[in-house]
């Protein structure tokens, strides 16, 4: 790792900084918008659109600071560019995010001028759902936009299809690592139970796996423990629970220095984006014999589902594309192992080769 990606991981860059981290990552552009009249701050990554227009969610969520966004605009925005690319998709990687503030503040607003924001851009970004925004906003995005992926009209929550690639993702884990073509009695632990969580959840029980859970919401935990018959623990416990697979499914950098050699695990495969705080992070897993899945590999599945929607793609082709994760990631692992390499730098090597 660089000195700049040392920086932009531990949120110290300057403005300096983050473009050099730009160059040497292969950004395309930058963009921001301020609007005074509603006091709207947003910012646009697109990391690259070789294979087409850049597609990315729309994050709406605090920010502990402008360097804060832009590092996660643009950590997501590239991770894009290597998901499209890995899941054979004609789109580029982009992200968008708009600054959650505190206090009172017109939504509706917000949601307008943001969608002349990307409609400034002409069709070199193309929104869509992410962490902070739902349908009813992407509906109001659109009313100045024709660069939407999701919306209510296309029945458009990508979380089920994201559970699904997950699922493929996780049955690859196992058959490479432990041999078994099946989850029945294996022991899953989940950190997350939102949209994807939860449907990962419910999918991984209908395959007979036993599930541990933690997420933020009480109820959501009282929930799975219902209806999955899921064990429940602490969210500063799931990581260290023994079990067969680990699977983040809540927010990134869960894998750490500190984090990792706590592990009681084989497989580490869930949704969360940037699960490693540091690309060095991957040596340490592959150091400790733990099978990782790359997050932007594992978790392609809203994206194609969102690609599908706005490319009108038939609905039949989803659930193939969806399914080809296992297959992307079987041969990711099989390279990993006969290079005895990270397994996220043999993701990050072919994702740069269909870029370049």
């Amino acid at each position: 790792m660089n000195a700049v990606e040392t920086l932009i991981n531990n949120n110290t860059l300057s403005d300096e900084d983050f473009l050099d981290y730009a160059l040497t990552h292969g950004f395309g552009d930058l963009h921001f918008k301020v609007d005074s009249a509603t006091g709207m701050k947003a910012i646009i990554a697109i990391h690259n659109t070789k294979l087409g227009p850049a597609l990315g969610g729309c994050r709406f969520i605090e920010y502990p600071s402008i360097q804060a966004a832009i590092q996660d605009a643009m950590r997501l925005a590239r991770g894009m560019s290597y998901k499209a690319a890995l899941a054979n998709l004609p789109l580029g990687g982009g992200k968008a995010v708009i600054i959650k503030p505190q206090g009172t503040f017109d939504r509706t607003a917000y949601m307008h001028r943001f969608g002349a924001f990307v409609n400034e851009l002409n069709g070199r970004y193309i929104t869509a759902l992410d962490s902070g925004t739902i349908l009813e906003d992407m509906d109001v995005i659109a009313e100045h936009t024709p660069y939407v992926a999701s919306l209510s009209k296309y029945q458009g929550d990508p979380s089920p299809s994201t559970a699904l690639g997950v699922l493929r993702g996780i049955q690859a884990a196992v058959a490479f690592k432990l041999n078994k073509d099946s989850l029945k009695g294996l022991h899953i632990a989940i950190q997350g139970l939102g949209h994807v969580g939860y449907n990962l959840a419910s999918y991984l029980h209908q395959l007979g796996a036993r599930l541990t859970v933690a997420d933020i919401s009480s109820a959501r935990v009282e929930q799975a423990v219902a209806e999955f018959g899921a064990n429940a623990v602490e969210t500063s416990l799931i990581h260290k629970v023994p079990c067969d697979v680990f699977s983040p499914c809540a927010l990134g950098a869960i894998l750490n220095k500190d984090s990792i050699p706590q592990l009681q695990t084989t497989i580490v495969a869930g949704a969360a984006n940037n699960q490693l705080a540091h690309s060095r992070e991957g040596q340490l897993l592959h150091d400790k014999g733990i099978l990782f899945a790359p997050d932007y590999v594992i978790n392609a599945g809203g994206l194609i589902f969102a690609a599908a929607k706005y490319l009108h793609t038939p609905d039949e082709n989803i659930t193939q594309q969806i399914d080809g994760i296992y297959t992307s990631l079987t041969k990711i692992f099989t390279y990993s192992a006969q290079k005895n390499s990270p397994v996220n730098e043999i993701a990050d090597t072919l994702a740069k080769e269909c870029l370049a």
